[in-house]
């Protein structure tokens, strides 16, 4: 898969045009999953590259940053998703006041029909663009039959009657209910970061953490969880982690992510991971001591044992 960060880097896209659909992709759940595969089906109908088309940052959080909900995925995290699946590429758009004040025509024309040629795109129904959201499905279907390009309407996958969405998602981990999670994702949540040098607290109670920054400011989950983290080595490494505020600690205004991994003893700083999240044990607290949450951290590390004792680790995608 590649990836164009922007339009001067569209190279690759043969002069034919290609495929492609348009969204946030958050989470890149069972549902996007879904609008990927009529993509590609419809690629290999008309022998054409399949794009997605994401903008940077996602357009609410643009117009309303303190009211945008945390993101399932980060664009590194969604990228990795997406690298997974059998899609030629990526167009990664830039958010900007140029494009918030783009009419829908212009978009249509300078960006989908003169830049993408796009032969067949696929949006949702309630897809709105351009200045003051003027864009619809009813203007791409009316412009696509001006210009020669189809336009398909995605079609919603249900989940014990209710429609998959990154809405329904963040719900399932913001009340711990990762089975909910996992079964609408396809997968563990989980989160990417980079180990870094922490106050090594963790190691003084006796259970050194990998300290993971985040880069976010909100996360959709928080709390205590059974964990395993890839990117170590061949197989899922099993833990306990926190991702929280150390309200008992010293507090911090960002979300932190610290992992304890069981019965693993090596150097990790430095390293790219990824931590998925099985099963929330409880919701993080303030202790009275440091005596008090070094117990509290022993009776978290005893219930996520007793829980990866019940099943096997599984991190990958069906």
């Amino acid at each position: 898969m590649y990836l164009a960060r922007g339009l001067r880097h569209l190279q690759r896209l043969p002069e034919s045009g290609c495929v492609a659909t348009i969204g946030n992709f958050d989470g890149v759940h069972l549902g996007h999953r879904a609008v990927i595969e009529n993509l590609l089906e419809q690629g290999r109908r008309l022998a054409l590259p399949s794009v997605i088309i994401l903008f940077e940052p996602q357009p609410r959080e643009y117009f309303t940053p303190e009211q945008a909900p945390p993101r399932l995925t980060r664009l590194r995290e969604k990228l990795a998703q997406l690298r997974r699946l059998p899609v030629d590429g990526v167009v990664l758009l830039r958010f900007d006041h140029k494009l918030a004040e783009c009419a829908p025509e212009a978009f249509i024309d300078n960006i989908l029909v003169q830049e993408l040629r796009v032969k067949y795109l696929v949006v949702g129904d309630d897809f709105r663009f351009g200045k003051d959201r003027r864009g619809d499905f009813a203007l791409l279907e009316q412009a696509g039959a001006a210009a020669g390009f189809e336009v398909a309407d995605t079609h919603s996958v249900q989940f014990t009657e209710l429609r998959v969405s990154s809405t329904l998602i963040r719900e399932a981990l913001s009340s711990g209910d990762m089975v909910n999670a996992a079964a609408l994702l396809g997968r563990p949540y989980s989160l990417v970061g980079r180990i870094r040098t922490g106050a090594k607290l963790g190691r003084e109670l006796g259970f050194p953490t990998a300290n993971i920054g985040l880069m976010r400011k909100k996360t959709p989950l928080q709390g205590v969880f059974a964990v395993s983290m890839t990117g170590i080595g061949d197989h899922p490494l099993p833990g306990v982690a926190n991702v929280g505020t150390r309200p008992t600690v010293d507090g911090c205004h960002q979300a932190q992510l610290e992992t304890h991994l069981f019965d693993f003893d090596g150097d990790l700083y430095g390293r790219l991971v990824e931590v998925h999240f099985h099963h929330k044990l409880r919701d993080e607290r303030r202790f009275e001591n440091l005596q008090a949450l070094r117990a509290q951290i022993e009776k978290d590390a005893q219930a996520a044992r007793a829980y990866f004792s019940n099943l096997p680790i599984q991190t990958s995608q069906p």
